[in-house]
């Protein structure tokens, strides 16, 4: 069963335009690239670069002789055969009628021989694990119904129901959301309903992202140090981070670690949110806040099954929400705002229109209490508040304080 991609749309605009020839897909491994590839462009050929026995040969052909051959191409793990690039670039310029998909499972991909070889050529969209909507669905040519949050990000207005389960869509969004609790958003974890097999899976998926993602792709001689500050980023999910302090913490330089945790974000493991400084007459905080981008995989690095802290409830909401945003394909900066004396605002999100602000509640039930961070937020803003959300698992929608709504993650979300 091939759940639908709203990504599909944006491909398929992207590719249709005068500056999508040639089509990056990047992301982690596993998000469903090559699925994607391979359904949007059937009447293209498949390379795959993965096996090194057969990737040499496919760097022997001419510029001429891919144009003749393959003037349109799906290619796979491009970034094991970077020489390639070079002959895609050529072949693009010789011919304005070839067109190409490159795939590639880090954005060192992008960073280092699409950016270099590649600008102004090619177009890049970013591939992640399922949303909540894209779960929902059954086959992949199904319509993904847009969630109430990206619903807001398309500028529509939303009509809050007083409770979720009075959503028509509450038992299937249910199933989708219990599902992202456990086990995450990756495809593969959709294919069976064994939990061990799920479970199996997932440590695997840890075990071959240190094996070939980091070693291939970053050159990492010792792997030691860089597991030991995986776990530590997965303890502290939804937490600051403090390169120092790290660096202390684990035995390691400072630059070090910045290195390590600038990888964790090149390869879709984690995201890191800035802090939001644009208001220089308020005191801020300027340390990032690190989240795991699957909460499935952070517990298969902790290797910890049970109920969620609090921090791990935050960090997938706020993956969500990024998720969501990034299928759409629209321009919105994700951050964090925290003051010297501890007032937080959870995730703030500004798009061309304004923000929106979050506070993210793992409790059953929410309170008045609960929305005091988000309260008079509009002092700090350079742009205007567009809404204020309090995502909880409280199915009752209300509001808390004038201009915060409280609201089910999974109703919002899914």
């Amino acid at each position: 069963m091939i759940k639908a991609r709203q990504t599909s749309t944006l491909v398929q605009q992207t590719s249709a335009s005068p500056f999508g020839r040639i089509l990056v897909l990047t992301g982690a491994r596993q998000t469903g690239k090559t699925t994607l590839a391979r359904q949007l462009f059937q009447d293209y050929a498949y390379i795959s670069l993965d096996d090194p026995v057969t990737r040499s040969r496919w760097a022997k052909l001419t510029s001429a002789q891919w144009k003749s051959l393959y003037p349109h191409a799906i290619l796979d793990e491009v970034q094991k055969e970077p020489g390639l690039i070079e002959a895609i670039k050529a072949v693009y310029d010789l011919s304005p009628e070839t067109r190409y998909v490159l795939l590639g499972s880090s954005q060192l991909l992008l960073l280092e021989k699409v950016k270099e070889s590649l600008a102004g050529r090619c177009a890049i969209v970013e591939v992640f694990p399922l949303t909540l909507p894209e779960l929902v669905t059954q086959t992949f040519d199904e319509e993904v119904k847009p969630s109430l949050w990206q619903q807001l990000l398309q500028g529509r207005s939303l009509d809050l129901l007083p409770d979720a389960f009075l959503d028509p869509r509450h038992p299937a969004k249910g199933k989708a959301w219990s599902h992202y609790l456990s086990w995450g958003g990756y495809p593969a974890l959709t294919q069976t309903e064994n939990a061990v097999d799920r479970q199996l899976w997932l440590r695997n998926y840890v075990r071959t992202y240190l094996e070939r993602d980091v070693r291939d792709l970053a050159n990492f001689r010792d792997l030691d140090a860089f597991t030991r500050l995986q776990k530590r980023l997965a303890l502290g999910t939804g937490t600051l981070v403090n390169a120092s302090a790290l660096a202390v913490e684990l035995g390691l330089s400072v630059k070090t670690v910045q290195r390590y945790l600038r990888y964790f974000e090149l390869s879709y493991q984690a995201l890191s949110l800035a802090p939001w400084t644009k208001n220089p007459a308020k005191r801020l905080s300027k340390t990032p806040k690190v989240h795991y981008l699957d909460h499935g995989v952070l517990r298969a690095v902790l290797q910890r099954e049970g109920d969620l802290t609090g921090h791990e409830f935050e960090s997938l909401v706020t993956a969500e929400l990024y998720k969501q945003a990034r299928a759409l394909g629209l321009t919105a900066e994700f951050t964090h705002l925290r003051t010297v004396d501890g007032r937080e605002v959870d995730v703030l999100v500004e798009t061309p229109r304004g923000y929106y602000a979050f506070e993210i509640k793992m409790a059953e039930k929410v309170s008045h209490s609960d929305g005091r961070a988000l309260r008079g937020l509009q002092e700090f803003l350079d742009k205007p508040l567009l809404g204020s959300f309090v995502l909880s698992q409280d199915s009752e929608t209300r509001p808390l304080i004038q201009g915060i709504t409280a609201v089910q993650a999974a109703y919002f979300l899914g």
